[in-house]
Parts: structure tokens; C-alpha cells; sequence
């Protein structure tokens, strides 16, 4: 008989959750400052020891370790850095610089076999990996998930699509996992060859990482194939961070590494619905990257999920630190702008532009239309409404503009302050 959920951990109380979290944070923290000269030394630099990290609250007093940083280190203290907090690693995988991370942290597959699991990927199931296999980790990371949930995996790597089309249907695979945009020229190469991929093939699940699933993509996978298609959200470092449930209301952050959504100037922690970067600890004994700085942009979500499944989660990837602009206390992200203006189909460019008016920040969101016929005030309402939804902050007014005024490649977000 199956289980709703891969593990019990994942309907735990939040005050089971709290001190869960707690707990093991306070043990990594120690384990890694006896063990990792590297994080000893971030601490003593900033004059912070193990036994003043007590809860998830307590790691905004630890300086946050960003990819440039760890670079630097293992240039400085080759190969590794100083971080790797054992004798010797199972597993030694290259990003360009080249930068090595050692890979034996065992939970990371618990938490990818949560997420496929939560996708409906169960025992007997027969998946194509279409990561690759080549000095990254994506490939690898899948395919021993994929055996601790006891499903058949074939590892397709990248490309070919007629191939993956012969595997697909000799193989009657019923599960993906890689990238939207790979299985959409998958399934648009099998239409080309004259299949029928609803009737010719037996794929029902798809699980996506490392590329945005976009809402039109989405709606084609199942509306017009069929599939139940969910993704989720991971760094080469460090894996899958958080995952989709079948609701698909939120990516679910799992217990097996503390999330924090911070100020990217201040590294302090911020609310439910505030956006900022997105930083990781991982209860990694192997390789301890404590706080480190993903570079990404999210907001967190503390409602319960309809899936029973009870951990906060996260909005998506909304950008990239440096492309934000606070305005009014909120970040404003260029992300959160597309898919604002995506639902006006009558307006053809847009830039929102940051102003300065007694010391007080203005926002005005200038439009281009494509039509100078509609209701222009109804737009507009709506155009502000909607915004502030989004984006958490109000903006001034908006302006309907001549076509032609927004240079073609002008950045979504235009900042004028010049504070005196």
C-alpha cells in the first residue's frame, strides 16, 4: 500500500520542525568548527563560537560564504579549500574555474527521493535521467535516487532525440527527469516523426530541475500530454533545495538543510512574503558549506500546503541578487515585473522607473500599448492592483507612453535616485 509521503519527517509539527532544526543545526555547526579549517576560521574572524548557535535565528551571526568566496578559498588552500571535514571524499565533481566539490553527503539523495516522490515516481517505475553524466553532478545525484526509490533508470544524458524517442518507447518509460525545454523538443520530434506521444508512448511523470518551468509549458505537458510534471529547486553545490507537491502551490523546503531568505545587504533574515537571497545550510558532515549564499531570489510561504506536507515554501527563483531594487523597504525584481506585465496582453514594452521626491521613493510604471484604443484607466487600475500584489509595494502611477520611447534591451527596472 502506498504512503502520501516519502517520510514521516515531513508532516512534523512546527514546533517537532523547530527543534528538529535546531538540533541539528547546533550539531553541524560544532561538528564543522572541530573539523573544517576553513568554516573554524570564518568563525573566529568573526568572533563567534559553536556554543552561540543555538537556533536557525542564531546563523545570521555567521558570515555568509558566497561561490566567489569559495573560489578563493581553494585557491588560496588548494584543492579543497579547507572545507572537506573528512580524510577523504567518495566523490570529487568540477565546476568551471574549476572549482572541486566533494560529494558524499547522503541525505541529498533523501531529499531528491522526496521530491520525486512527491512528483508520483514509485517502485517499478522505469525513468530516463537526460542530465549530464560528464564531471557535474546532476546526472550522478539522479541516478542514485532513483535507486533508493527502486525504480530503473537509463542514462540518457543530453541530445539525440531520436534515440531518447527509441528508448522512450522500447523501454515504455514512464517517468523524465531533466530539464522542460529538453523533454518539449523530446516530445515535438516524436510529432515531427508522425507519433501520436499521448497514445505511442507510456511517460506519466516528469520531474524538472535547473531550468524555470514556464506556466504555458506547464499547462501543455498535462492538458495536452497528459503528464503530471512538477519541479524543483537545487544548486550544484548542494543539490535539491526545495520541491513541488502535486498541488504545485509553493516548493516544499525539506528537513534535511535549514533554508534562510535574507537581506542580500544586511544577510538579515526576512519574513514570509519578503523577498531576498536565498542561503543554505545543508546537515552536511562531508563538505560543511554553513550559510552559503545561492545568489538566488525567493520568498517563502508559511500557509499549510493542501498535500499535508507542513514545511514552509518557497515562491520560485525570482532573480538574481544584483538585479533587484529596493524601493519603500521591498525589493523589486525584473521576474516579478514579466509576470506582472505577462497578463496584459495590450501592453507591448513597459519599464518601471525609481525616483526621489522629498526624500521619499516614487514609482512609476511607464507603458508602451499596442492598442491606444482600450480603456486605458481600467488598465491602469488593474496594472496597479496587481502589482502591489506581486511585488508588495505600491506604485505611484502608471504612465501610457508613446511607442517607441522604451529602447529595445532597456533594463525592466530604472533607478534615478541620487541621494545628496
Amino acid at each position: 500500500m502506498e504512503n502520501d509521503y516519502y517520510d514521516a519527517k515531513e508532516t512534523m509539527s512546527v514546533k517537532e520542525r523547530e527543534l528538529y532544526l535546531n538540533k541539528r543545526l547546533k550539531d553541524t555547526v560544532a561538528y564543522a568548527y572541530q573539523n573544517a579549517p576553513a568554516f573554524k576560521e570564518k568563525m573566529d574572524r568573526a568572533s563567534v563560537t559553536p556554543d552561540q548557535i543555538n537556533t536557525v535565528k542564531d546563523l545570521e551571526k555567521i558570515p555568509i560564504t558566497r561561490k566567489d568566496d569559495f573560489s578563493e578559498y581553494q585557491k588560496a588552500n588548494p584543492p579543497l579549500g579547507g572545507f572537506l571535514a573528512v580524510p577523504k571524499p567518495k566523490t570529487i565533481f568540477v565546476s568551471p574555474g574549476p572549482i572541486y566539490e566533494p560529494e558524499d553527503y547522503d541525505e541529498q539523495f533523501e531529499i531528491c527521493a522526496k521530491a520525486l516522490y512527491a512528483t508520483g515516481f514509485r517502485p517499478g517505475d522505469i525513468a530516463i535521467i537526460t542530465f549530464s553524466f560528464h564531471m557535474v553532478p546532476a546526472g550522478i545525484r539522479m541516478a542514485e535516487t532513483l535507486t533508493r526509490l527502486g525504480i530503473t533508470w537509463v542514462p540518457m544524458g543530453v541530445g539525440n532525440t531520436e534515440i531518447q524517442l527509441e528508448v522512450l518507447r522500447d523501454l515504455k518509460v514512464t517517468c523524465y527527469v531533466g530539464t522542460p525545454s529538453f523533454l518539449g523538443l523530446i516530445i515535438k520530434r516524436a510529432e515531427e516523426l508522425g507519433y501520436d506521444f499521448r497514445r505511442d508512448f507510456h511517460l506519466k511523470h516528469a520531474w524538472f530541475i535547473a531550468e524555470m518551468l514556464s506556466p504555458s509549458l506547464r499547462q501543455s505537458f498535462e492538458q495536452d500530454y497528459g503528464l503530471s510534471v512538477a519541479q524543483g529547486y537545487g544548486t550544484a553545490e548542494h543539490g535539491t533545495l526545495a520541491y513541488e507537491c502535486l498541488q504545485k502551490s509553493g516548493m516544499h523546503i525539506p528537513e534535511e538543510l535549514i533554508v534562510e531568505i535574507v537581506d542580500p545587504q544586511t544577510g538579515r533574515q526576512l519574513g514570509p512574503g519578503e523577498v531576498g537571497e536565498v542561503i543554505v545550510t545543508p546537515f552536511n558532515e562531508i563538505f560543511p558549506l554553513i550559510r552559503y549564499g545561492t545568489g538566488d531570489l525567493s520568498s517563502y510561504i508559511t500557509e499549510p500546503c493542501p498535500c499535508g506536507r507542513t514545511s514552509y515554501r518557497l515562491t520560485g527563483v525570482l532573480g538574481r541578487v544584483g538585479e533587484e531594487v529596493k524601493a519603500r523597504g521591498m525589493f523589486i525584481h525584473p521576474r516579478q515585473l514579466q509576470e506582472v506585465m505577462s497578463r496584459f496582453d495590450q501592453i507591448s514594452r513597459f519599464q518601471v522607473v525609481v525616483s526621489l521626491h522629498d526624500n521619499a521613493d516614487v514609482i512609476t510604471i511607464n507603458i508602451e500599448l499596442k492598442d491606444d484604443t482600450i480603456d486605458k484607466k481600467q488598465l491602469s487600475s488593474s496594472l496597479m492592483k496587481d502589482f502591489q500584489n506581486l511585488c508588495r509595494v505600491r506604485p505611484d502611477k502608471v504612465e501610457i507612453i508613446a511607442r517607441g520611447t522604451i529602447p529595445e534591451g532597456s533594463k525592466a527596472i530604472l533607478d534615478q535616485r541620487v541621494w545628496k
